[in-house]
């Protein structure tokens, strides 16, 4: 069965730097839509950054031109590279993939997700 695995979150400062993984398993990343979503408690997830079988990608005002998106098909690996990160990226980080390209920015269209790694800025 398909599993998500999300890493490379952490504690930084205001102003850094880190990279989030997501090794899939049983699944090709170039299958569908797969996307980078987050949580604060309290808040509803929300999608931030989105990436479609053909590479096509979409990003979330608030992470626009600050956070990357991409992947790579031979590691299964998915990935989210966020630069000059703010106090209020700090959340849950959850990785999600769809069995088909489509709204990639509708979470109603992943299958699958991580349990999410956390990413803390201050």
């Amino acid at each position: 069965h398909v599993q998500l695995v999300e890493s490379g979150g952490g504690s930084v400062q205001t102003g850094g730097s880190l990279r989030l993984s997501c090794v899939a398993s049983a699944y090709t990343v170039s299958r569908g839509c797969m996307g980078w979503f987050r949580q604060v408690p309290g808040k509803e997830r929300e999608g931030i950054a989105v990436i479609d079988s053909d590479d096509t990608t979409s990003y979330a005002d608030s992470v626009k031109g600050r956070f990357t998106i991409s992947k790579d098909n031979a590691k299964f690996t998915m990935y989210l590279r966020m630069n000059t990160l703010k106090p209020e990226d700090t959340a849950m980080y959850y990785c999600a993939a769809a069995d088909a390209a489509g709204d990639c920015g509708s979470m109603s269209e992943y299958q699958y997700w991580g349990q999410g790694t956390q990413v803390t800025v201050s």
